[in-house]
C-alpha cells in the first residue's frame, strides 16, 4: 500500500502554482508555524529554531512556533486560524485537511533520501517479549504505551497492522494502556515503566543521538510497512501572496551547505512538492481499520453491520479509483 504512495504524490511545481495567482490580500506580518508534539517542546524548539529563523528572513515575516501538548491542539489551531502552516504526520494532516481547512503543499524527505519511515513496537532489551505473538499472548499482564490518536506511526499504522488485523483492540487486551508522544513512549520503555510501546524509526535515530544510553535499552519487536514522509500543510484561506512566498521558500530551501545543515538537524533533505493526494493511502488504511472494527463489533446487529460495511466499501472503491487516476497521471508525466 505505502509503496504506491511514491507514485501518487502530485508533481506540480510549488513556485509556479503560487506565482500564477493574483494576491487577493496582503501577506500578514506574522505566521504561526504548528509543530506536532513528537517529543518535548524544548527539544523541538532547539531543532526547529534555525529553520524558522531562516524562513523569517527569507519571507520577511515574523515566524512564531506554535506548540501544543497533543496533535489535536495543532489541528484545532489551524481550524481557528491560529496556525497558518504546520508540520504534521499523514494522519494528523488528513484531520487538518478534513476538519481544519488545511491543504498539503509540500512533503519532507529524509536526509538519507529514504522515501518514508517506519512505525515500530519496542520493548526493553531484557524483556522476554520478542514479537507481536509474544506480546498478544501476554497482553493481560502488560502495560502498553500507545501513541497520540492523531499520530500515523504511533497509532494508526500499528492500530491496523498489529491490532485490527488480529481482531483485537489495545484497550481491551492490555492490563493498562497509556497515550503519549514518541519520546515519552521510548523513555518509558527504557525506564521499565511501560512493557511495550509504539515508536518510529525517525524517533529511534534521534534518540540514538540525544540519549544513546536510553536508546541502547530498547529493542524492536515489530516494524511496519513503509509510511510516506510527512507533509507540510498550510491553511487554504491564507492570502495567495503568502502561499506564493511559502511555496517559493519550500521549493528552494536547501540550496546551500548551511541550509542543508539546518535540514539535517531535522533529519531531512530538500522538500518535494506535494498535494492532498499524498494522503490517499492513509485514507485507505483508516478505512481498512474501520472495516475491521465493524466486522468484529459484537454490539452491532447484522443489518447495521452490513449497512456500515457497504458505506465503507463504497468509500474504498472511490479511493481506489482516485489512486489509480493519480498513478496514471504521474506515469504519463514521465
Amino acid at each position: 500500500m505505502f509503496s504506491r504512495m511514491r507514485k501518487a504524490v502530485m508533481v506540480s511545481a510549488l513556485v509556479g502554482a503560487g506565482l500564477c495567482t493574483t494576491a487577493a490580500a496582503e501577506s500578514p506580518a506574522t505566521l504561526n508555524f504548528g509543530i506536532i508534539s513528537t517529543e518535548s517542546s524544548q527539544n523541538l524548539k532547539e531543532n526547529w529554531t534555525p529553520f524558522l529563523d531562516d524562513m523569517s528572513a527569507k519571507l520577511g515575516m515574523e515566524i512564531k512556533a506554535f506548540f501544543a501538548p497533543d496533535y489535536a491542539g495543532i489541528i484545532q489551531g489551524m481550524r481557528f486560524d491560529k496556525v497558518d502552516v504546520a508540520w504534521y504526520g499523514n494522519k494528523s494532516a488528513m484531520e487538518a485537511v478534513d476538519r481544519a481547512g488545511g491543504e498539503v503543499f509540500a512533503q519532507t524527505v529524509a536526509n538519507d533520501g529514504a522515501p518514508g519511515y517506519w512505525s515500530l513496537l519496542i520493548a526493553h532489551k531484557d524483556s522476554p517479549i520478542n514479537s507481536v505473538d509474544d506480546m498478544l499472548a501476554k497482553a493481560g499482564e502488560l502495560t502498553f504505551g500507545n501513541g497520540d490518536p492523531n499520530s500515523t506511526s504511533g497509532y494508526l499504522v500499528p492500530g491496523y497492522y498489529v491490532f485490527a488485523k488480529n481482531n483485537v483492540q489495545p484497550a481491551n487486551i492490555f492490563r493498562r494502556t497509556l497515550n503519549a508522544s514518541h519520546e515519552v513512549n521510548a523513555l518509558s520503555v527504557a525506564n521499565r515503566q511501560v512493557d511495550v510501546a509504539t515508536f518510529n524509526t525517525e524517533g529511534m535515530d534521534r534518540l540514538k543521538q540525544t540519549n544513546p544510553k536510553k536508546a541502547a535499552q530498547l529493542k524492536i519487536i515489530w516494524k511496519s510497512p513503509l509510511i510516506p514522509s510527512d507533509p507540510i500543510v498550510w491553511r487554504k484561506n491564507l492570502p495567495e501572496a503568502t502561499k506564493a512566498k511559502l511555496g517559493e521558500f519550500f521549493a528552494n530551501y536547501g540550496a546551500n551547505e548551511q541550509e542543508m545543515k539546518v535540514l539535517a538537524g531535522l533529519q531531512w533533505g530538500k522538500f518535494r512538492a506535494s498535494s492532498d493526494d499524498q494522503l490517499l493511502p492513509i485514507r485507505q488504511l483508516a478505512l481498512f481499520k474501520e472495516r475491521s472494527q465493524v466486522l468484529t463489533d459484537s454490539v452491532l446487529d447484522e443489518n447495521a453491520r452490513q449497512e456500515q460495511l457497504a458505506k465503507i466499501d463504497a468509500a474504498l472503491e472511490t479511493l481506489s479509483e482516485r489512486m489509480a487516476a493519480v498513478e496514471k497521471n504521474v506515469a504519463s508525466a514521465h
